[in-house]
């Protein structure tokens, strides 16, 4: 049992039901941000879109409606999660992003075209920002249910379980949007609105299992300056934080490790389309084969960790994507890219469970402010997604070449490679 919180530690139950939730919101993470609505947002919205006295490409709006929501709930979530530190509500927040995220989710039923783009680029802001909420609360649960020498094997677990069941779901929702008929509908256009509802009920509907066996809040503070309180538990986390050498020093290679890695996940499919002429439907199976490798990938990398340590097992990765990122710049043929895409979804299901168990080893030992410390975490992560995005389109706009930014992308992780090298992190042998 956990003292400091009176949670019962490795149970299986518990253990299970916290991977549910990443079955649950992953689908949006699938569906939603990279297989589905982005392709739908560019066909029903015009080219050129007015845009604050000005004019932009519909594609360029769908990215300021991504960066839009990151930034909010980078600057918000911060505070709310030292407010769940302080007053007990972890599973409170975590329910309530995901219920906000799943409805808005669901209300993209109803955006059809420029008659409702306001709605519909608003309603997916607040659907991104549930989930980039959720996650924060979700990621804190981790050294709270199991014990330091679980935290690799149940982080895996976590990821496997998401990249498994979002892809069982766009599947089935290629199948509705591509045999239409067969379910009665007009077009595919209704089917693929359709999709976006599924995904908020699924997401809402699994996410009842964690809502149910996760600990319960304690809710033992309360009153009118809990929000004051709030922020005193986060001061209190970030003087700690900057006191850390080792944290520090992981957040700054997590940083760099990160905006590498969502970048290639969110510009794999542009750069084989763009440099390889690859087609919509050999686009959707790079995206298939990028979540079903990564639930490998996940498990291997519990495994090398459980072998050499954490610190160790992520040198390695970040050194093959080191590899992968040159090789990517000189693949002509689409069977290269299938290669590339293999060792990219690998690496990213090992480099996404390994960092989330890694920074769990890194927190103070029976700290109870979890969702504080794993808000900086998170707001490194959506810094680097900027940041990584960012670089891959000026250098893309400076050498006119798609391979200089994927090979640029080599420099994110030497950098956070060697940052890692700096940082001690403990091994226990499993």
């Amino acid at each position: 049992m956990n003292t400091s919180t009176g949670y019962t530690l490795n149970d299986r139950r518990t253990i299970r039901a916290w991977a549910m939730f990443d079955w649950a919101n992953s689908s949006f993470a699938l569906v939603i941000t990279a297989a589905i609505f982005p392709a739908y947002y560019v066909a029903v919205t015009d080219d050129v879109i007015p845009f604050l006295g000005g004019e932009v490409s519909n594609s360029s709006l769908y990215a300021y409606a991504i960066s839009t929501s990151y930034l909010l709930i980078a600057l918000c979530s911060p505070l709310l999660s030292g407010i769940a530190d302080y007053g007990g509500r972890k599973k409170s927040f975590l329910q309530f992003f995901t219920t906000v995220g799943a409805l808005a989710c669901m209300g993209l039923f109803f955006f059809e075209g420029m008659s409702q783009l306001t709605f519909g680029t608003l309603t997916f802001i607040v659907a991104m920002m549930g989930f980039a909420g959720g996650l924060v609360f979700y990621n804190s649960y981790l050294p709270l249910i199991v014990t330091e020498d679980r935290y690799d094997s149940t982080s895996a677990k976590g990821f496997a379980y998401g990249y498994v069941g979002s892809v069982i779901l766009l599947v089935l929702n290629l199948i509705v949007i591509q045999q239409y008929q067969w379910f009665g509908f007009a077009d595919a256009g209704i089917a693929t609105r359709v999709a976006f509802l599924s995904v908020g009920l699924w997401w809402l509907g699994f996410a009842q299992i964690p809502f149910r066996r996760l600990p319960k809040d304690s809710k033992i503070k309360t009153g009118d300056r809990l929000l004051a309180k709030g922020f005193q538990e986060l001061r209190k986390v970030w003087y700690s934080v900057r006191g850390e050498r080792n944290i520090r020093r992981f957040l700054l290679s997590f940083l760099c490790l990160s905006a590498g890695v969502q970048t290639a996940l969110y510009l794999a499919a542009t750069f084989a389309e763009k440099e390889l002429a690859f087609e919509t439907a050999e686009l959707i199976v790079i995206i298939l084969l990028l979540q079903i490798v990564a639930v490998g990938g996940a498990i291997l990398a519990s495994q090398l960790s459980a072998w050499q340590g954490n610190k160790i097992a992520l040198l390695i990765i970040m050194t093959a994507w080191m590899f992968t990122c040159a090789s990517a710049y000189f693949i002509d043929a689409k069977w290269q890219f299938y290669i590339v895409a293999v060792s990219v979804g690998i690496l990213m299901g090992g480099t996404q469970a390994l960092a989330r168990s890694t920074y769990s080893k890194l927190l103070p030992e029976a700290t109870t402010d979890t969702a504080s410390y794993f808000s900086f975490y998170d707001v490194t992560e959506k810094l680097a997604t900027v940041l990584g995005t960012f670089s891959f389109g000026f250098i893309e706009f400076l050498t006119g070449s798609m391979r200089s930014s994927v090979l640029a992308l080599s420099v994110f992780f030497l950098f956070g490679f060697i940052f890692l090298r700096g940082a001690s992190i403990r091994h226990l042998k499993v």
